[in-house]
């Protein structure tokens, strides 16, 4: 499931964001806006939420 403040992956290969992650801002009508912060920048975009994957943070992580 996909929630505000949920990390995910762009998985449409179309678009220039394939592969970016980036966390959950709001989710409207189908459509979700995306915060991406990397250095100097910041930009929040709008996807489809068929363009988005959910990332599972806990994977790799230590016990």
């Amino acid at each position: 499931m996909i929630f505000p403040g949920s990390t995910v992956t762009i998985i449409n290969s179309d678009d220039i964001y394939y592969k970016f992650q980036g966390l959950v801002q709001r989710i409207d009508d189908g459509r979700v806006a995306v915060l991406f912060e990397d250095g100097n920048w910041d930009k929040l975009v709008t996807f489809n939420i068929s363009e988005l994957e959910p990332v599972d943070l806990s994977v790799g992580k230590k016990k």
